[in-house]
């Protein structure tokens, strides 16, 4: 399962993958350059599912490069600061590249991180947000990865719905294969008469 992590720079995705896949938390992380992914084997509904999620570069000079990761993505999770408004106000242009080069039924979910910075730094309220995942038809989570909340929800609720899509794709192909084969098998007709022959009697008798 690949997942792809779209955000503006400095919004702490990277901070977010670590905590995920880790359970560590650095404030010192380097800006990410190009694409980054990490492995993670999580259990989903009984199963065993690998997830590969890539880490992309959130500044605008390696919007070319990222852009061909969209390709491949099952899932894709779009950041922003809660802090800072223009990182907030920058996820509608990732959107649009989502809509140029991404499949058009991949999942995506909406994360608001910093949420340990505390209401006094807050630059976008969790309404606004909720009302733009509304707007995009996804999930929404706020976010720390400094103090681990909702870093596993928001990875694992992504999770579940792209492992949802893909069983009720596969059922749907399965449904219709066995449609197209039973619309290929002949149709028999049969004529005749079932039980013991009847005599026939003359016109008189």
């Amino acid at each position: 399962m690949f997942t792809r992590l779209l955000p503006v720079a400095g919004v702490g995705k990277s901070c977010l993958l670590l905590r995920f896949t880790d359970d560590m938390f650095t404030s010192s992380f380097i800006t990410t350059i190009g694409i980054d992914f990490k492995i993670k084997k999580v259990p989903i509904d009984g199963k065993l599912v690998k997830l590969q999620i890539w880490d992309t570069a959130g500044q605008e000079r390696f919007r070319t490069i990222t852009s061909a990761y969209y390709r491949g993505a099952q899932g894709i999770i779009l950041v922003y600061d809660i802090s800072d408004a223009a990182s907030f106000n920058n996820v509608r242009n990732w959107m649009r590249n989502i809509d140029q080069h991404a499949s058009d039924n991949v999942n995506k979910i909406l994360v608001g991180n910093k949420l340990d910075l505390g209401e006094g730094r807050r630059a976008v309220s969790r309404a606004e947000g909720q009302a733009l995942a509304d707007e995009f038809g996804c999930r929404f989570f706020e976010t720390s990865a400094k103090d681990n909340v909702n870093v596993d929800e928001a990875f694992m609720g992504l999770a579940h719905d792209v492992l949802q899509r893909l069983n009720d794709e596969q059922a749907n192909q399965q449904l219709l294969q066995q449609q197209q084969l039973s619309a290929a098998q002949p149709i028999k007709l049969t004529s005749g008469t079932t039980g013991p022959p009847q005599s026939k009697s003359g016109c008189c008798s």
